[in-house]
């Protein structure tokens, strides 16, 4: 039996939920997954997991197996980085997960300025618009938007972003400027993919909802931006979507007053030893680009332990 093979399986089922989701997570068949845990039982004389309908638990031995797996199979990846001197030089393979939307507009473009500069690396990038794992799938920087939960990664804030009420001149110049969102009622709004959360303006400091009339409804920013260019109604978009349209003034912020707090941008990183310089180095690389396009205060918690997972 390959323990770290077998470790590697347990880790995925335990990570992905289920025996079927793991399988598939490991691109291998369910009953070659299902015979790997069952063989990694029998040597331990123990149940790891139970098995359920819909999902698996873990058993007392279970949980205890598993913290000591993930140490483990950390512990041989830092090895594995040390032999091939990724501590020594920016190499090897960067894995990086980042918004779909937010990532493509500003981070693949840094990325991709990061490789031409450092011929060692090799980029991995996950665009998704979920939150990882970082440990158990691998990955060594994510890219995050919004506040962030407690956990023990790393952290350094990159800036932030604002989800802006805006419209064309054209549109302003016929139906007039809303200044108070009681207004918006009266307007023809771009509803996004039946987002009405994104209508909640800052009151007098309390959440208020004011949806314009659905003069449209989309389901990408794009169609968004797109439909608030032609002048068909009010729009609601963060303005990492739309800074060419704010500078060009040919989309018009309003109801800047109501918009609330501006959420914060981070990139999130897991530690555990030595940092690779790789992680390190596109760090370094990224954020002063990634303020420069995304405004906020300068502020880093490096070597803070915060949020993510």
């Amino acid at each position: 039996m390959d323990r770290f093979e077998v470790m590697r399986v347990l880790l995925a089922v335990v990570d992905a939920g289920s025996l079927s989701a793991g399988s598939r997570k490991l691109n291998a068949p369910l009953p070659s997954v299902s015979r790997k845990v069952a063989e990694l039982e029998r040597h331990l004389g123990a149940n790891l997991i139970i098995r359920t309908s819909r999902n698996l638990q873990l058993t007392d031995a279970g949980r205890d197996y598993v913290e000591s797996a993930r140490k483990i199979m950390a512990d041989l990846e830092e090895t594995e980085r040390r032999a091939s001197g990724e501590y020594q030089t920016p190499r090897g393979i960067l894995t990086i997960t980042m918004p779909v939307e937010f990532g493509n507009r500003h981070v693949l473009p840094i990325a991709l300025e990061f490789i031409d500069q450092h011929p060692d690396v090799s980029l991995n990038l996950l665009s998704l618009d979920r939150s990882v794992h970082l440990v158990s799938e691998q990955v060594d920087i994510a890219i995050r938007l919004g506040e962030l939960a407690d956990s023990s990664l790393y952290v350094v804030k990159a800036g932030q972003f604002r989800l802006l009420t805006c419209a064309s001149p054209t549109y302003l110049k016929r139906f007039g400027l809303p200044l108070h969102p009681s207004e918006l009622p009266n307007h023809d709004g771009i509803i996004f993919n039946n987002r009405r959360f994104f209508w909640t303006f800052d009151v007098e400091g309390e959440p208020t909802e004011a949806v314009p009339r659905n003069r449209i409804e989309v389901n990408t920013a794009a169609n968004c931006v797109a439909a608030a260019l032609s002048g068909v109604g009010i729009a609601r978009l963060f303005d990492y979507q739309v800074p060419d349209e704010l500078s060009s003034g040919t989309l018009v912020p309003i109801l800047n007053e109501f918009a609330g707090r501006p959420k914060p941008i981070h990139i999130v990183y897991p530690r555990q030893g030595l940092l690779a310089l790789k992680v390190r180095s596109f760090i370094d690389f990224a954020l002063p680009r990634l303020r420069a396009v995304c405004s906020g205060e300068n502020e880093t918690r490096e070597g803070s332990k915060h949020s993510s997972e």
